[in-house]
């Protein structure tokens, strides 16, 4: 599987100096923007040379057996083109072109006849139908029709982080990838899979398990392999995060005309999912807005929850959703109440802890005192940023937040572009509303309970005195 993500060679099969050409943005991409080291050949009627690197006529002729061939020609010239690559010996390929079992008969008869070459011959396919790979760590990516001078790609490819994706849709592909560049997640590796005619979700998902990958955000428009998924999923010891289609009849329809494959019983999908400790998504946003609650804060290791906000209607608002997430608004015990009265400014001393105008350290001391308390598994910060201080007490929360191990899902009631830069210049892990927020500490929950079914992890003895840190457990710990 590393040979899709760190090829040392690659064909580009259907790379031409043709306007247009798609194969010849992916050979642009490989040298004006990644400086990509290994060999690239380009494969097109005309055996032409494509941005510098060597064309040739047919695969067959290539100096050498290259570790990847990315094929993006019309798809009534792909079986000829994998019979060459099999001849060639060549062990991974990436079908991009289209047309294939979401195309009516005649496309579900050549994808038939490639995968009987493919299995014959030991190859792996990914696609057809797909964009393919990008790996940040390994500077490698072969998706057709990017534009090097992206803002958002450059800014990927600059920052990497530790979450992966497996993504059914090009077009969904995009749309992460844009939506990184304004939240605070990293990306690892991205894979399209589009038909997945043979590799498939569950084996990326096997393949992530041993990679730097701590966080796993799948789209999915089907399931050919339904069981095969959930023992990957019962096995990962990472995250998986799942958003699919399909929860109606018109949906299910829209995913068998994209990708070809049922969209399946929904009902079946979601007890499936509670089964293998899939955190099922609500919505295509919280591919991107959810995984920083689990690579920036340990995990909700119960449901009491512990509000603090300097504008009370943001407290009952919350208050609302908490209950709506099957979390609980704690009710904090008669001494944390005390130790809050010291802490001045505090206008409510029960939950939700509500001030007025307050200096640094009254923040500080309310962190502090909330995060100790015996009845708090976790808080949910609701703090207008009205003084520029307030983002130096947010970096001193995620400091105790580890300390005490445990969760805080911060929301800033501001204009959401302020919340914005300030998450991405002091790398806060800010949600964009409050519902962002509770559903963010509801998924930490809900997969500490998931380890704790599967056996992955012991729940920890009941905390005795303030000074008793529980041993810590985050997403990361126990992936590795």
């Amino acid at each position: 599987m590393e040979k899709f993500f760190d090829p040392k060679s690659v064909v580009v099969i259907g790379a031409s100096n043709t306007p247009f050409n798609l194969g010849s943005t992916i050979c642009n991409m490989l040298k004006d923007y990644l400086q990509y080291n290994g060999a690239v050949y380009a494969v097109n009627s005309k055996g032409e040379d494509v941005n510098g690197y060597p064309g040739f006529s047919s695969v067959i002729d290539l100096p050498e057996t290259p570790d990847l061939a990315v094929i993006i020609v019309a798809a009534k010239n792909v079986p000829n083109i994998i019979n060459d690559c099999a001849r060639k010996g060549i062990k991974r390929i990436i079908i991009e072109s289209a047309g294939f079992s979401e195309g009516g008969e005649d496309g579900k008869a050549m994808q038939h006849e490639i995968d009987d070459v493919a299995r014959i011959n030991g190859i792996r396919i990914m696609g057809p139908n797909c964009l393919g790979t990008l790996s940040t760590r390994n500077k490698f990516c072969c998706f057709y029709g990017v534009n090097p001078s992206l803002v958002e790609m450059k800014q990927i490819f600059e920052a990497p982080g530790n979450i992966s994706y497996i993504i059914q849709s090009g077009g969904i592909v995009v749309l992460v990838m844009e939506s990184l560049y304004y939240d605070l997640v990293g990306v690892n590796k991205i894979v399209s899979i589009g038909n997945k005619c043979d590799v498939d979700e569950a084996d990326l998902i096997d393949y992530f398990q041993n990679d730097e990958t701590q966080v796993i955000g799948i789209y999915l428009e089907n399931m050919d392999k339904g069981r095969k998924l959930m023992d990957a999923a019962k096995k990962s010891r990472k995250p998986i995060l799942i958003y699919k289609v399909g929860k109606t009849p018109e949906g299910a329809r829209a995913a068998m005309s994209h990708t070809a494959g049922m969209a399946n019983n929904d009902l079946i999908f979601e007890s499936a999912c509670k089964q293998a400790g899939i955190i099922r998504l609500q919505s295509i946003d919280e591919l991107h807005s959810l995984p920083k609650m689990f690579t920036e804060m340990p995990l909700l290791k119960g449901k009491q929850i512990a509000m603090f906000t300097n504008s009370g209607a943001f407290g009952s608002i919350s208050a609302d959703l908490l209950v709506e997430a099957d979390l609980q608004v704690v009710r904090l015990a008669s001494q944390t109440q005390e130790k809050l009265k010291k802490a001045g400014q505090v206008f409510n001393i029960k939950n939700p802890v509500d001030i007025g105008p307050a200096p640094p350290q009254t923040y500080l001391d309310i962190f502090e005192i909330l995060l100790s308390a015996n009845e708090v598994d976790g808080l949910l910060p609701l703090l207008s940023v009205w003084q520029p201080f307030v983002i130096d007490t947010l970096l001193e929360l995620m400091k105790m937040c580890k300390h005490y191990d445990k969760p805080a899902a911060i929301y800033t009631p501001n204009a959401v572009s302020k919340s914005i830069a300030i998450r991405a210049k002091h790398r806060i892990p800010i949600f964009e509303s409050s519902e962002q927020a509770v559903r963010a500490l509801s998924v930490s929950n809900e997969y500490y309970e998931s380890l704790l079914k599967r056996n992955f992890i012991s729940k920890p003895a009941p905390t005795v005195n303030l000074d008793t840190k529980r041993p810590i457990i985050t997403a990361m710990e126990v992936a590795s």
